[in-house]
């Protein structure tokens, strides 16, 4: 079975029903016993599974029981462990890619090239957008791009490609990294030219959390010479949240997209 625990966040951000139950999905039982450390939304989508004996399925019927607007789709369905260079270092599972002292040089899929999703690589091709971000570059962003076929889909689609640039780095991941070292990144991995427009934040004043300075996190700084160097428009805004400065403002975010990409594409 894929692991559930993206699932379930993909399924409680986009669902439409009472609070309590999107609260419900996202509690992890407490204690000593059988249950404890495990979610309940993860548990519900492994018993989804079992009941409809496919895991799409699952997603699908537990995005009913949710009154989920949107669909989620897996990028592939082969079960694949996310992998890591650093320096002579090799780092094996999403959670060891982060941990470590030397920077992230290459990720990779383990088995190499799993296909895409036929329904995954349908979404995209009849996308009429497509937005990539905000995200962890490193275990979130890159490990979808490289799924055999998606970066061909992608490119191949004639929707309109945002990537979202995170407002602050990642320890262990993108430390000190500026927007151009993000594109850098991913241009390494998976080639160029692959977005129209990159969403930068301009608001740099809120001071970070505290827990995030005592980590020793920036913010994404825009160096904009050196950024001009990809063919991109870039799009710079107030997309950083008031409540936790170092995450992107959902609402904020979504009217930059609509009103200065879709509705002037």
């Amino acid at each position: 079975m894929l692991p559930p625990g993206d699932f379930r966040q993909c399924l409680t951000a986009l669902a439409e029903t009472e609070p309590l139950m999107t609260e419900l999905f996202q509690h992890r039982f407490t204690g000593d016993g059988e249950l404890g450390g495990h979610s309940f939304g993860n548990l519900f989508i492994m018993a989804m599974a079992e009941i409809t004996g496919d895991f799409e399925h699952a997603i699908r019927e537990s995005g009913r029981v949710l009154a989920v607007r949107g669909a989620i789709v897996p990028s592939t369905l082969t079960d694949v462990v996310l992998c890591a260079n650093a320096g002579e270092e090799l780092r094996v599972g999403e959670s060891k890619v982060p941990v470590g002292d030397g920077r992230i040089d290459r990720v990779f899929l383990d088995p190499t090239a799993p296909p895409i999703n036929p329904e995954a690589e349908a979404a995209v091709l009849n996308a009429e957008m497509v937005i990539i971000g905000p995200g962890s570059l490193y275990t979130s962003i890159l490990p979808n791009l490289l799924v055999d076929g998606m970066v061909e889909a992608l490119r191949a689609s004639p929707a309109v490609k945002v990537y979202v640039c995170n407002v602050a780095g990642q320890p262990g991941e993108t430390f000190g990294f500026t927007v151009s070292e993000h594109l850098d990144a991913i241009q390494a991995h998976v080639g160029s030219n692959l977005f129209d427009y990159v969403v930068v934040n301009s608001n740099v004043t809120p001071p970070l959390p505290a827990s995030a300075r005592r980590a020793g996190v920036s913010r994404v700084s825009f160096d904009r010479q050196r950024a001009q160097q990809y063919p991109v428009r870039y799009i710079l805004a107030d997309v950083v949240s008031t409540t936790v400065s170092s995450h992107h403002d959902p609402e904020k975010l979504a009217r930059v997209v609509m009103k200065r990409i879709w509705h002037q594409r």
